[in-house]
């Protein structure tokens, strides 16, 4: 299986008409998921509305979005994932950037003082799971007859207190056809592979990272209790315009090489440069297809994490 996502920064550098050309064109070639990045409010639309836009447009798309944790309280976000993940069958992802505090949290906070945006990034990741795990689909009975909705006994609060949140939960709607959306960290955030290896599905390592990666996720899935299995290793790698016809085979060598599940194609350009990576270099490198984001990702169904 060849995993291939790729990056769309939707706003300014690529405005939405574009960017529906692109979705549809990776739609049409198998492109594994399309990352909708997040720049800020001035510089791209909100990733959550895009990739609610898309997935309507395309239903074969999976999106995978980015939000930091600044400015988004735990339970909004889950919230907000979760419910582009029922709507798209199971095919939404997030991607959870590491990042300050949100004024809701912060009124709440257990230890006002504390401050480390790793460990606000591992906090807030077990809080979201946590939440999407909080209403499994096993619990939605909707059985007119005895007027029954939901098992409530299956429901429960997360009931969390640590050291930058505190989350009632549980959330409102069951899970996904995929178990829970796929979480996926991103290695530039400097966040500690033993987090990474504990309670994400994914990791997006740079070029730079690429030589140590494989061993180091492995170590850590290890003293996690994971298999290395369980977490989907992704390469970034930056395209060149121009040159995208010669490096198929290449990446695809180097990632079997460096033992990557997957490549992310970090396209930052227009939408000329998109269609010429998406067009050239993705149908070489024969992305498979599958029902859900996590199984496109080669993924075990999600078992729970462990504080």
């Amino acid at each position: 299986m060849t995993i291939i996502v790729l990056d769309l920064t939707v706003g300014s550098r690529l405005p939405l008409a574009d960017a529906i050309e692109i979705a549809a064109l990776a739609q049409d070639t198998g492109v594994t998921a399309v990352r909708l990045l997040d720049g800020g409010p001035e510089d791209t639309l909100d990733t959550t509305t895009v990739a609610a836009y898309l997935a309507g447009r395309f239903p074969r798309l999976r999106c995978i979005l980015d939000a930091p944790t600044s400015h988004n309280a735990p339970y909004n976000l889950a919230r907000r994932v979760l419910s582009l993940d029922r709507a798209t069958a199971g095919n939404s992802g997030l991607v959870l950037r590491a990042g300050d505090g949100d004024e809701t949290s912060l009124a709440a906070v257990p230890e006002p003082t504390a401050t480390g945006r790793p460990g606000r990034w591992a906090e807030y990741a077990y809080v979201l799971t946590k939440l999407w795990e909080s209403f499994p689909a096993t619990a939605l009975l909707g059985d007119q007859s005895t007027g029954v909705f939901a098992e409530d006994s299956l429901i429960a609060p997360i009931d969390h207190e640590g050291r930058f949140y505190r989350v009632k939960g549980p959330l409102d709607s069951p899970s996904s056809p995929q178990g829970r959306p796929v979480l996926v960290a991103d290695a530039r955030d400097e966040v500690d592979w033993a987090d990474v290896a504990a309670l994400a599905d994914a990791v997006v390592v740079t070029a730079a990272q690429v030589p140590r990666a494989a061993v180091r996720l492995t170590e850590a899935a290890e003293r996690a209790g994971r298999r290395r299995e369980d977490i989907a290793l992704l390469g970034r790698i930056e395209p060149e315009p121009g040159a995208v016809h010669r490096t198929a085979g290449e990446l695809a060598d180097w990632a079997a090489r460096h033992c990557l599940d997957g490549l992310e194609l970090g396209t930052t350009g227009d939408r000329d440069q998109l269609r010429e990576v998406v067009r050239t270099l993705v149908p070489p490198l024969a992305p498979a297809s599958a029902p859900t984001l996590r199984h496109a990702l080669g993924l075990p169904e999600p078992i729970g994490v462990t504080p």
